[in-house]
């Protein structure tokens, strides 16, 4: 009965450590096979690289000779994005890379957090791209947002397969020849999940061998002229290096880019790596090419995020000339008036001043002899400027909780004064913070609180001060931008009023 017992016990001894090899192996040979060849591209190994170089000739920029630690590319078919991503492929070709991150939005399969590919290839018709295991393990076990996973990668037969990372390789394979991939699939683009993946891979990156790369394309089936307006907003967010208003827009659907959450992460991770300037190298939509429909389009676009060895300011100091203020402030007085009158919105015009027309965010505050008698801003872009004065100087005046709503009879005494808010930077080191020039806002997971310039100086408020009020103002405790989940930016307001 012993030696039953014993070789039944050897035979599932063996078994489970047959099963165990098998599963372990089976992770190391785990291939994703290409989803799209034929479809997004040639399925052709010589066809596809001739269009890839087709696309490469044709792109005549200077040559980029700083290291880039990032890029943003499309993701769509080759016939209308191809020409674009050229760009940012253009700028890399030559350089020595040893590591390939690619963060990629997932179109099909909705999951928490981002997927880093458990498998130890992806495959496209020009060959095999050795997956970098390794660095994928290690960057799953910084965070519990990242996860070790097929989820996004995989596909079963008759279905198409996420298209937004494996479009990349072939271009990759061209300009770079041998490198390593790490893939990651965002399931969800939080503010949340974009810190953990742009955090964590700036922690693990110490080196110019690595390069990262967001795949998105910008705004989807919206007329052509309607869309480039639309897309402005997404460039312009990135071009002022200000991620927390483009994740904010985004997640608000106010803006739109299906790989937001990628471009995000790689700003952060690029901020950290050492990156102080950001270049678009080339925007266009689908209805550019042949083949595109006006009334339909797709936005692209191509980005470098540089290690600039000239002193690059990643901010720019915003103003608005003399007539620009006045029509303001006018549109300022006469949503005012309007709305206290006759409970109507005035539907002001931008007179063609284009400082005006663009996505700002603005406070009115509204004075008698001196007293405060309302104050309602938009912290974000969300609308452009001459409306959002139009906006919050109707709340100002009407929806202040602080205060009984404007009279008839005080509109003659209201004082008008508008602050004008300049992008959102990321701050590193509260040195950088200057009383009476800077804002501040503090963001930690749904908390979050802001304090215009102004403030600290009518309390007469030191640097820790206003970064305690901040904090409280969040519903955090005063020391809470100490904490290394937390998220401090600064900012300024360019603030006129009637003389």
């Amino acid at each position: 009965m012993k030696t039953i017992i014993k070789s039944v016990s050897f035979v599932l001894i063996g078994w489970l450590l047959l099963f165990s090899f098998s599963q372990c192996l089976s992770k190391e040979t785990k291939v994703r096979k290409p989803a799209v060849a034929g479809a997004f591209y040639p399925a052709n190994p010589t066809e596809l690289k001739t269009m890839i170089n087709g696309f490469l000739a044709q792109v005549h920029e200077a040559p980029i000779n700083d290291p880039i630690v990032g890029i943003i590319v499309p993701h769509a078919g080759y016939i209308y994005s191809g020409p674009v991503a050229a760009y940012a492929y253009k700028a890399i070709q030559g350089k020595q890379y040893e590591r390939v991150v690619i963060i990629a939005p997932s179109h099909f399969d909705y999951f928490e957090g981002a997927s880093v590919y458990d498998g130890s290839t992806y495959q496209t018709p020009l060959g095999n791209v050795p997956v970098d295991q390794d660095f994928c393990q290690r960057l799953a076990k910084k965070s519990e947002r990242i996860h070790l996973s097929g989820r996004g990668h995989d596909f079963s037969p008759g279905q198409r397969g996420e298209h937004a990372l494996v479009v990349q390789l072939p271009y990759l394979q061209v300009v770079l020849g041998n490198f390593k991939l790490v893939p990651i699939i965002m399931g969800e683009q939080s503010y949340e999940t974009c810190r953990a993946v742009g955090h964590t891979l700036a922690g693990l990156i110490h080196d110019n061998k690595t390069l990262i790369i967001a795949s998105s394309d910008l705004s989807h089936y919206h007329p052509y002229q309607e869309a480039i307006n639309l897309d402005s907003k997404v460039l312009n967010a990135i071009k002022e290096w200000d991620y927390y208003n483009l994740s904010r827009n985004l997640q608000g659907r106010l803006w739109e880019a299906c790989g937001g959450g990628p471009i995000v992460s790689l700003m952060m991770a690029a901020e950290y790596l050492g990156a102080n300037e950001v270049r678009l190298l080339k925007y266009a939509n689908s209805g550019d090419v042949p083949a595109g429909d006006k009334s339909r389009v797709v936005g692209y676009s191509a980005f470098a995020f540089i290690k600039s060895s000239k002193e690059k300011k990643m901010e720019k100091e915003f103003s608005l000339d003399k007539k620009a203020q006045q029509v303001l402030l006018d549109i300022a007085r006469k949503s005012v008036e309007i709305a206290v009158k006759e409970n109507k919105v005035y539907e002001p015009s931008s007179q063609g001043i284009k400082s005006i027309e663009q996505d700002r965010g603005a406070f009115v505050t509204l004075k008698i002899n001196g007293q405060l008698r309302g104050c309602i801003g938009y912290t974000a872009p969300i609308k452009p400027l001459y409306l959002a004065v139009r906006d919050v100087a109707i709340q100002a005046a009407t929806g202040d909780p602080r205060f009984r709503p404007v009279s008839v009879d005080e509109l003659p005494l209201l004082q008008y004064e508008i602050s004008v808010l300049s992008p959102f930077h990321h701050v590193r080191n509260i040195d950088e913070i200057k009383i009476g020039r800077d804002g501040l806002l503090i963001k930690k997971g749904p908390y979050a609180g802001l304090l215009l310039p102004q403030v600290p100086v009518e309390w007469g408020w030191d640097r820790n001060t206003f970064l305690e009020q901040t904090c409280k103002k969040a519903g955090l405790p005063p020391d809470a931008w100490k904490d290394p989940e937390a998220d401090l930016f600064r900012f300024s307001a360019f603030v006129f009023g009637e003389e």
